[in-house]
């Protein structure tokens, strides 16, 4: 690619301050692919969009070249926003993995203060460490000091009040609490 090449003037800038030449999308391919997707006729998609059928049969023809008004009713219609009309596909194999641990069928590990469960024990390289746990203490007393690690800690609490007592502030006391991170570095108790 040279200087003189139009595609050379396509840059797509990282966040890292990297940038890569990007190759030249054919948008009417891009808008027919949306549609088929969600299959859609061209008529579904000219309604939705609230453009003539024959306005949007052009533009995934390559016969007509949009206005941003088009553009924008576009990316409104198919539920996306406007630079998602300009971005390739990605890849669309689902990747995933799933294992079930049935509630008291994980690997036991007892404490002083909690009951953990292992969840996903036999999932390789995971990221996280999921288990249930089952607070055992009842008062602040009954713990060696505060519990410290590297890392975060997710918290989906099922029980109708929690008392969190932090290092850095008072006790807390919460009802409904549904989700929270926590950086263990802070000191905690549970």
């Amino acid at each position: 690619m040279t200087d003189n090449d139009p595609s050379s003037i396509i840059r797509i800038a990282r966040e890292n301050g990297s940038s890569e030449d990007g190759l030249p999308l054919d948008l009417g391919l891009r808008v027919r692919e949306l549609r088929k997707a969600r299959n859609w006729t061209l008529e579904q998609a000219a309604t939705q969009a609230g453009l003539a059928r024959s306005t949007l049969s052009k533009i995934e023809n390559g016969q007509m070249s949009p206005t941003y008004d088009a553009l924008k009713k576009l990316a409104i219609g198919l539920e996306i926003s406007v630079p998602q009309l300009f971005t390739p596909p990605c890849n669309t194999q689902i990747n995933g993995r799933l294992v079930v641990t049935k509630s008291g069928e994980g690997p036991q590990k007892p404490t002083v203060t909690y009951e953990h469960e292992l969840l996903a024990d036999t999932l390789t390289q995971k990221q996280m460490m999921p288990y249930r746990a089952r607070i055992r203490a009842r008062s602040v007393d009954e713990f060696d000091g505060w519990v410290r690690h590297d890392g975060e800690e997710f918290l989906y609490v099922l029980l109708v009040w929690l008392n969190s007592i932090l290092s850095f502030m008072n006790p807390l006391r919460c009802a409904v609490v549904i989700a929270l991170i926590m950086m263990p570095l802070w000191g905690i108790m549970w």
